[in-house]
């Protein structure tokens, strides 16, 4: 079985990795154990999400001695709010008509 590298969506889509990147976000480096040491899951299973983190950019892993040091990296997910720009957009545009829409029928009656 081939594995495929880890999407920017894949990796988002769960919610260990989702805290792992929300830990991450104070922009000072982390290492593993620490990391680890904030979830109730096991010290590979996070191993596990970092590596799948790593694979879409998310991290930066860094060696500072014996330690794995991650840090957020924000670009990959820049591409994804450009993404979601759109569905906002789509979304603002719906609920305004849908508002329009109920507010006319209100001054029917």
């Amino acid at each position: 079985m081939v594995t495929q590298p880890a999407t920017v969506y894949h990796a988002i889509a769960d919610a260990t990795r989702r805290a792992i990147l929300d830990r991450l976000r104070d922009g000072d480096g982390l290492a593993v154990n620490e990391i680890a040491s904030r979830f109730e899951v096991s010290r590979p299973a996070i191993s596990k999400h970092l590596r799948v983190l790593h694979q879409a950019h998310l991290v930066r892993e860094m060696r500072e001695g014996r330690n794995r040091v991650y840090r957020l990296n924000p670009e990959p997910l820049r591409e994804l709010d450009r993404w979601l720009e759109q569905y906002r957009r789509f979304w603002t545009l719906n609920l305004l008509s849908l508002k329009k829409h109920v507010e006319s029928k209100g001054r029917k009656q």
